[in-house]
């Protein structure tokens, strides 16, 4: 077989298929390949005139038909498929040859694979992929990680093939061996917060406000025309205004409300107790998801007392519904805001050089969060590269005073009505954390103290301290 396909795809499942078809469709010459052979079959039969693509059914076929540096793209489940594709193929390449994952891998698996292939010669690239099926038809957001080498080559290819906003592409190098995907976990669990948030508000808009689906739908419309305007948000307004064909019901009332979860944002959520990083947002959404699920629980709490009921007129509702408008953008940028912290403690703690504006940049299109204000949080990261918050930028830090009270009435009264809002209410409890003057810590700091000598620092001196306690089950001692 002749040596010709600038890039190969392994793995033909939906994103892998749509991967190798948005390639194809740049003038890209891509070899295919799928374990099963049917599907590479399939995908030439009714998108093999789409571009040029060279099918292959054995791993040397495949490799052999890739130009060199070979570039070799792997879309098969995260986990133990994707090494033992790894362990097909890398005895087929040579030294500066090119496997990209472009699954969603656990960054640490990245990392250790990334160490390993570079020990035979080998660029091992994760590259973390998001818009799902359609972005990787159409366009995607690509997080790229690895060496720079390996993107001097791929960067070209994905910045063609990726989502594009005011001409830039929204593909960049994030950093070495594991940040494509860790950056591209974050975006995950940046994702889960924001849902969470959206789905709150509307719960809040139709218990307390009392609003039908398809008036909250109109409302999300609204909020999609100014500084709410976001992919997730236009979704939203289009499920919550469907009909169900079968009942003549509003949709979102047949489906059952319990929701699913891949992983990726449980991952965020592991990862940032490792890092110390408080995504206490993204955390509440995460367990809001798990909590949906645990359907004996549920029963056996249901009868307990809820809130009061206060119906509202429809003055007070419009009013209401402006405050949850403000509500839920200043926890949506707490969100976001703890999710570029994680991924600065990160970067510090595996040495990743990272410039967050280029992350702001890419996610503005392609990908699930992608949001207008995305582009003023470039903009901040751009203006003041070691920018420690977005709180701290004045443009948010105004946005955020001008909400707090709205947002304080939100929550208060979603506790009131006996409404659930934990990531509303997290994103509050953590601004109200980050800009205390004196928490409780201290007081945590004297019991550690007390009952573990692990002594604490002083506000008055430096140095550890220790204070001899009287333990109540035995004497003072001055040991």
């Amino acid at each position: 077989m002749n040596t010709r396909a600038h890039i190969g795809v392994t793995g033909l499942a939906v994103m892998g298929r749509n991967l190798a078809r948005n390639l194809a469709r740049h003038g890209y010459t891509v070899a295919v390949h799928n374990r099963t052979p049917s599907r590479t079959k399939a995908l030439m039969e009714e998108f093999g005139h789409e571009g040029t693509f060279v099918p292959a059914e054995t791993a040397r076929d495949f490799v052999d038909a890739l130009q060199r540096p070979r570039r070799l793209m792997i879309m098969v489940q995260a986990g133990a498929a994707t090494d033992a594709v790894i362990d097909e193929f890398a005895p087929l390449l040579e030294s500066g040859d090119m496997i990209i994952d472009g699954g969603n891998a656990h960054f640490a698996d990245t990392r250790r694979r990334e160490a390993d292939l570079r020990e035979r010669g080998i660029h091992f690239v994760g590259a973390g992929v998001s818009g799902g099926e359609e972005g990787a038809l159409n366009g995607p957001s690509v997080m790229v990680g690895g060496s720079k080498e390996a993107y001097a080559v791929l960067g070209p290819m994905f910045e063609t093939i990726s989502a594009h906003v005011d001409g830039e592409a929204c593909s960049t190098h994030i950093g070495s061996d594991g940040a494509g995907h860790f950056v591209k976990m974050v975006h995950n669990g940046i994702e889960y917060a924001d849902m969470q948030l959206i789905a709150e508000a509307y719960d809040l808009l139709r218990q307390v406000a009392q609003y039908s689906p398809a008036e909250i739908a109109e409302i999300f419309r609204t909020w999609n025309k100014g500084r709410l305007n976001s992919y997730l948000i236009e979704i939203t307004a289009e499920v919550l205004s469907h009909t169900d064909a079968d009942t003549g019901r509003p949709f979102v009332d047949v489906v059952a409300d319990a929701a699913g979860q891949k992983g990726t944002g449980r991952w965020t959520v592991q990862t940032a107790l490792d890092l110390a990083s408080p995504v206490t947002t993204i955390a509440q959404a995460t367990f809001a998801r798990a909590a949906s699920g645990q359907s004996a629980l549920r029963t056996a709490y249901r009868p307990l007392p809820g809130g009061m009921h206060i119906p509202k007129t429809r003055s007070e509702a419009e009013r209401f519904t402006s405050q949850v408008e403000q509500a839920l953008y200043a926890s949506k940028v707490i969100a976001y805001d703890q999710g570029f912290t994680m991924i600065q403690d990160a970067a510090l703690t595996y040495g990743w050089d990272i410039d967050f504006g280029a992350v702001a940049g890419i996610w503005r299109g392609g990908c699930i969060i992608r949001a207008a204000f995305l582009d003023r949080i470039r903009t901040a990261h751009k203006a003041a590269p070691d920018l420690v918050s977005l709180l701290a930028e004045p443009g948010f830090a105004e946005e955020i005073t001008a909400a707090q009270v709205p947002w304080r009435e939100v929550v208060a009264t979603a506790a009131r009505r006996g409404v659930p809002a934990p990531a509303f209410a997290a994103a509050l409890s953590y601004y109200d954390t980050l800009r205390a003057d004196r928490l409780p810590a201290a007081l945590l700091q004297g019991q550690r103290d007390y009952f573990g000598a692990h002594t604490y620092r002083r506000t008055d001196r430096q140095g550890a301290f220790h204070t001899h306690w009287a333990h109540p089950d035995r004497p003072e001692t001055d040991v």
